[in-house]
């Protein structure tokens, strides 16, 4: 199948993986989009995973200040050198994690940023609510799975869907940044702030 520029443009826009990257996978999926699109996931998560160990003494302090100036974020990411820090992409990405923090509310970085006593009385929570159900063990466990994802998603930065698209996690937007930029990259804290509100 001839691969064409548009094609390529297209898986460019769905993945954010570089153009002969998007050309190599059309051609080994035969301009297959779904395929070639799981094809460049698989090869950034990859990248990804080599570059987890890195050290990241660099990268941006971000900020984002929504209209009206009630509500406000910073955000501390970390890179492997000054001059990814300095590229379109790493500061795109870190002025989208300070709009995203604003917008969604997370209260922690990661799932093992939350403090185990957090976490315990959201179990207690979940447990005293399905308690007297009756329903057998193997489910109230599930139910108690699926609430403590939902409780991930909407706390964790890294869980949260990113709010510009609705599909794609953070921790996927963060991934396919390391892939594009060869660095490892990493969220190392934030703080939000709305005007009134109790810290």
């Amino acid at each position: 199948m001839q691969i064409t520029p548009q094609m390529v443009k297209e898986l460019r826009q769905l993945t954010n993986a570089g153009v002969m990257d998007c050309k190599k996978a059309l051609e080994q999926c035969n301009g297959d989009f779904e395929a070639a699109a799981a094809i460049l996931k698989e090869k950034g998560l990859a990248i990804a995973a080599k570059k987890a160990d890195r050290e990241t003494k660099e990268g941006l302090i971000g900020y984002y200040v929504h209209t009206g100036s009630k509500m406000a974020a910073l955000v501390e990411v970390n890179c492997e050198t000054d001059f990814v820090a300095k590229t379109d992409i790493f500061k795109d990405l870190v002025h989208d994690l300070a709009m995203q923090i604003v917008a969604a509310r997370p209260r922690f970085v990661r799932i093992e940023d939350i403090p185990a006593d957090v976490l315990e009385a959201e179990k207690e929570a979940y447990r005293a609510e399905i308690a007297d159900t009756g329903k057998p063990e193997r489910v109230i466990a599930q139910i108690m799975e699926g609430k403590l994802a939902k409780f991930y998603e909407e706390n964790c930065l890294m869980e949260q869907l990113f709010i510009k698209d609705g599909a794609t996690k953070i921790q996927d937007l963060l991934t396919a940044a390391i892939a594009k930029l060869g660095e490892n990259i990493v969220v190392r804290r934030f703080v939000r702030y709305e005007l009134g509100e109790q810290q």
